[in-house]
């Protein structure tokens, strides 16, 4: 095995191949995820009047109303408990790579690439995506 092979994901991390604190697997991120964002949705329904069946000539501003919604929840719980509702329902928090409290701004720079998508979906042999790794994050089990 040469040095850029791992055994499993986080591995150059430091991190364990398995149970709390190992890298998060795709099945939980995709549930975090989707939690996440029927929250957003419900939530921009029922107070900023978003319609989800409009066109978005008709929509105006509202067409955005759960991407706000769900950064706002990224914003306000990754510093506070350590990932979003969707991330705790699933057993996950979000860490620095070394370790410890994310802060105020690496929530903000993950939040912003997460909501361009791209950034999410190029991962590493970690499975961290660029969002997580600009950032100096990683996702792991609780």
């Amino acid at each position: 095995m040469t040095s850029t092979d791992n055994a499993y994901p986080g591995e150059r991390l430091g991190l364990p191949a398995t149970g709390s604190g190992s890298v998060a697997r795709f099945g939980r991120r995709a549930g975090g995820l989707i939690v996440d964002y029927i929250a957003a949705s419900l939530i921009a329904t029922a107070f900023l009047g978003y319609d989800q069946f409009a066109l978005p000539s008709e929509a105006g501003l509202t067409l955005f109303s759960p991407l706000l919604v769900f950064a706002i929840l990224h914003l306000v719980f990754i510093p506070t408990i350590g990932g979003s509702p969707g991330h705790r329902i699933f057993g996950l928090r979000l860490q620095l790579v070394s370790g410890g409290w994310v802060g105020l701004m690496r929530p903000i720079i993950r939040t912003l690439l997460l909501l361009i998508v791209i950034p999410a979906v190029i991962w590493d042999a970690d499975q961290r995506g660029l969002h997580d790794k600009l950032a100096g994050t990683v996702l792991v089990r609780a």
